[in-house]
């Protein structure tokens, strides 16, 4: 019976546990940070939306967002440059 309320309570067939985001946690909040290249505001933000299943929050993130912060600045940089150029 317990492996049936394991099985239940992950969602996964076969047993495995899925990636959990503690947003009380500042170490776990800036881990899922870096890896998927978002603030921790961001992360936060996810958490309280979707609920802490990382793969749930990777998809909302690329759901509210077709690029990277790291596209997104290189592109205002970008334009801020060229901005008064451009014909």
């Amino acid at each position: 019976m317990s492996n049936d309320q394991a099985t239940s309570s992950t969602g996964h067939s076969d047993g495995t546990v899925p990636d959990r985001i503690d947003p009380a946690s500042d170490a776990s909040v800036a881990e899922w940070a870096k890896k998927l290249d978002s603030t921790e505001m961001q992360i936060k933000d996810a958490v309280a939306a979707v609920g802490p299943l990382a793969t749930d929050v990777e998809m909302h993130l690329k759901g509210s967002r077709s690029t990277t912060n790291t596209e997104r600045v290189e592109e205002v940089n970008d334009s801020g440059a060229a901005g008064g150029d451009k014909a």
